[in-house]
C-alpha cells in the first residue's frame, strides 16, 4: 500500500488518516449538495485539538447536523421548501459522517442515523431535478433492501438505461447519491442506489450482514429494475466503490444480465488485506475503526472475522466477467495497493476492459479519488453512458 502523504492538502488532520479521509469526503462531495465548505471547516477546526477522539468526532458532526436540520425545519415552516431541501441534504451528510466511526452502534448512534435518513427523505421531497424515489427491493427470505431510484424528472423517450450503485464497507446509499449521481442522471441514465447487506439501513435496522456472494443482492436489484416500465432491462450496469471494488466484479462475474461493470477502487483478496492490517496492528490506513469489520460480518472476534472473509477473493472469479469492465484506482491509494489493483485487472476475462489509474501529479491518486472527485466522477459517468446508451 502506498504511504500516506503528510505533506499535501489531503492531510487535514496531521498523522490521522481516518479522520482526514472522513472529512475530505464531506469536502469533496460539496459540489453535489452534500455540504458547505465553511461548515465542514468549522467542524474541522473544533476538532483540531481532539484528533483521534471519536466521541468528539460524533458530537461535533451531530451538532452541525442538528443545526442544519433545525434550519431546514424553520425554512419549511415558512414554505421555503427549496431552501429546506438544501439544509436537510447537508444535515444528512453531517449526521452520517459523525455516526460512521461510532462503535458499537448504540442507541445514540442509531438515533442519529435514523435522523439522517429522514432528513434525506425530507430533502428529496422538494428536489425537482432529479427525481428521487425511496424504494424497497425484494430480497432473499422475504426481506427487502432499501434503495433510492433516481432519474431525470424531465419526460424521457422510452425506457432508460440504468446503473445499480452499491456502497462499500462503511458508506451508504445517501453518501453515494452525493458522489455525483445528479450528473449521472443528466447523461440520460437512471440510478438505483442500494444499501446492500452489511451497509446503511440494511445492517443497522434490518440485521442483514455482509455476504461474499454479492451476485445475490445484485440479482435482486436487477429483478427490481426489470419490473419497472421506465427502465430498459437490456441496458443495466453496476458500479460500486471502495469495498464495492469487490462487490461489483463479483456480481458481474455471475449475474449475466449486467451489461457493464465499474469497480471504483480495486479489491482482489480482501481476507489477505485484513491479515496484513492485523499483522501491522492496524497501524495502517483504515477508513473506519477496525472493529467495524466484525460488526458487519456478525463476527465475535477478529480471528472469526478472518474466517468469514475466506471467500472474499476475486482470483478465479473475475475471469468469468464478460461485459465491458472499468477499474478506477489511485496511484497512491493507502488502503489498497496499486499492485493488487493491477493483479485483479489482469485476471478479468472481459475482452473490453479498461484500467484508469489517477496519478499524484494530476490528482485523484488517493482512495476512490476522494482528493479530486471532480475529475474521476465525469470519467466514470462518461464511460457508463457510452457503454449503456450505445
Amino acid at each position: 500500500m502506498a504511504p500516506y502523504r503528510k505533506d499535501n492538502w489531503f492531510s487535514y488532520f496531521a498523522d490521522h488518516y481516518r479522520w482526514s479521509a472522513g472529512l475530505i469526503i464531506a469536502l469533496g462531495t460539496a459540489p453535489w449538495g452534500s455540504s458547505d465548505l465553511g461548515e465542514v471547516d468549522m467542524v474541522g477546526k473544533r476538532l483540531q485539538d481532539r484528533v483521534g477522539d471519536d466521541q468528539a468526532w460524533f458530537n461535533e458532526w451531530t451538532r452541525m447536523g442538528l443545526e442544519l436540520e433545525g434550519l431546514g425545519g424553520e425554512a419549511s415552516s415558512r414554505g421555503r421548501h427549496i431552501t429546506a431541501s438544501g439544509f436537510n441534504f447537508r444535515a444528512c451528510m453531517y449526521y452520517q459522517t459523525g455516526e460512521r466511526f461510532r462503535q458499537p452502534k448504540d442507541d445514540k448512534a442509531l438515533e442519529v442515523y435514523r435522523r439522517a435518513v429522514l432528513c434525506f427523505k425530507e430533502a428529496a421531497k422538494y428536489t425537482q431535478q432529479p427525481s428521487i424515489e425511496s424504494v424497497e427491493i425484494p430480497y432473499a427470505g422475504g426481506r427487502s433492501l432499501p434503495g433510492l431510484f433516481v432519474k431525470s424528472a424531465a419526460e424521457e423517450k422510452g425506457p432508460l438505461p440504468a446503473v445499480v450503485f452499491f456502497d462499500g464497507l462503511d458508506v451508504t446509499k445517501e453518501f453515494c447519491y452525493f458522489w455525483g449521481v445528479r450528473d449521472m442522471v443528466r447523461r440520460g441514465l437512471a440510478c438505483l442506489l442500494v444499501d446492500g447487506p452489511g451497509n446503511g439501513e440494511s445492517i443497522r435496522f434490518r440485521g442483514l450482514k455482509l455476504r461474499y456472494d454479492y451476485e445475490v443482492p445484485a440479482g435482486a436489484a436487477v429483478d427490481y429494475l426489470e419490473s419497472r416500465k421506465d427502465v430498459d432491462p437490456e441496458r443495466i450496469g453496476i458500479m460500486a466503490l471502495s469495498l464495492g471494488g469487490y462487490y461489483a466484479p463479483r456480481a458481474a462475474a455471475f449475474e449475466k444480465r449486467l451489461k457493464a461493470c465499474v469497480a471504483w477502487g480495486a479489491q482482489y483478496d480482501y481476507q489477505a488485506l485484513w491479515k496484513r492490517r492485523m499483522e501491522l496492528a492496524y497501524k495502517t490506513a483504515l477508513s473506519v475503526p477496525p472493529d467495524h469489520i466484525q460488526w458487519v460480518l456478525g463476527a465475535t472476534s477478529m480471528e472469526d472475522a478472518l474466517k468469514r472473509l475466506e471467500n472474499f477473493k476475486l482470483s478465479g472469479v473475475v475471469k468469468k466477467i464478460e461485459c465491458p469492465f472499468l477499474m478506477v484506482h489511485g496511484e497512491e491509494d493507502a488502503q489498497v495497493s496499486l499492485t493488487d489493483a493491477q493483479a485483479c485487472f489482469h485476471a478479468v476475462g472481459s475482452k473490453d476492459k479498461t484500467l484508469r489509474v489517477f496519478t499524484a501529479e494530476e490528482g485523484g491518486s488517493q482512495h476512490c479519488q476522494n482528493d479530486r472527485l471532480g475529475v474521476a466522477i465525469p470519467y466514470i459517468h462518461d464511460w457508463l453512458a457510452e457503454k449503456l446508451k450505445a
